[in-house]
């Protein structure tokens, strides 16, 4: 079976690991229920901290970086069920009802769903698709279940209306504070300006005002930097750094360090642990 398995693609997932993961990821144009079968879930973004254990679900919301922490319990694997809430979708359903949003929505992005037979059973009836990669969901029927999902949810806390059926675009926010609290993520330029609310020739137009650099210059600056630094002042790894700090592999990672400061990460980790 393949990890991540795509129950209905793009739209329903299954995910499965054997032993503690961590990566980042950003949610960039759509709301997201997860349900733990089993394990732990850990979401952090600039904003707050979010865990759940097995059978609690979360609701994440959309235009978000964050980082995940898979945990498995002994002897068990960690499993999630995930569905997009995609907006073409949501449109529709908020057509369906006749929904107008009724105001802002102001309470916390990533929301945990209290637990309730309804929303167990629906679960339920996802899981053995999930389990089975013979079980076939048709597009129709997935279509479906994310409709009840939406709709149960609503059940359950009437409130996430406001958060699920806000179609605005996000509004320019500001970018130096955003950047220096993302700029670890490996998303590509055009993404960060999504995420920032700016078409990608503003994002590089505000940027370069900004930093006075092209934003992939200062990203690479700005890492390494940080990198550097975590070498000298907290005696870390590089190979326990490199993922945090948004570089693919080690060996870019320790290319792109030499090119910058004229020796590998290792020797630099060498250097400051004989000048202490």
């Amino acid at each position: 079976m393949t990890n991540p398995n795509e129950i209905v693609p793009g739209v329903i997932f299954y995910s499965y690991n054997s032993t503690i993961r961590k990566e980042k990821v950003g949610f960039l144009s759509n709301h997201t229920l997860v349900l733990l079968v089993s394990g732990n879930f850990m979401l952090e973004t600039s904003e707050h901290k979010v865990s759940m254990n097995k059978g609690e679900m979360l609701l994440i919301g959309r235009n978000q970086l964050g980082q995940i922490t898979k945990t498995p319990e002994p002897d068990e694997y960690y499993e999630t069920i995930v569905i997009s809430l995609q907006e073409d979708l949501l449109r529709k359903i908020a057509l369906e009802e006749h929904s107008e949003l009724q105001q802002k929505y102001v309470g916390p992005r990533n929301v945990l769903i209290p637990a309730n037979d309804f929303l167990r059973g629906y679960f339920q009836s996802v899981i053995p698709y999930a389990r089975d990669a013979e079980r076939k969901l048709t597009a129709e029927l997935g279509i479906l279940k994310v409709k009840e999902a939406v709709k149960l949810l609503l059940h359950t806390m009437p409130q996430l209306r406001n958060l699920l059926f806000d179609f605005s675009e996000p509004h320019k926010i500001d970018l130096e504070r955003f950047m220096l609290s993302h700029y670890q993520y490996n998303i590509p330029v055009a993404e960060f300006a999504e995420l920032t609310g700016r078409s990608l020739a503003g994002f590089k137009r505000d940027f370069q005002k900004m930093f006075g650099m092209a934003p992939r210059q200062w990203l690479q600056e700005k890492r390494l930097t940080e990198a550097r630094n975590l070498i000298e002042s907290k005696n870390k790894k590089p190979s326990a750094i490199y993922l945090d700090l948004g570089f693919e592999s080690l060996s870019h990672f320790s290319s792109s360090f030499k090119k910058r400061f004229g020796k590998a990460p290792s020797e630099w980790s060498l250097r400051s642990s004989l000048t202490r």
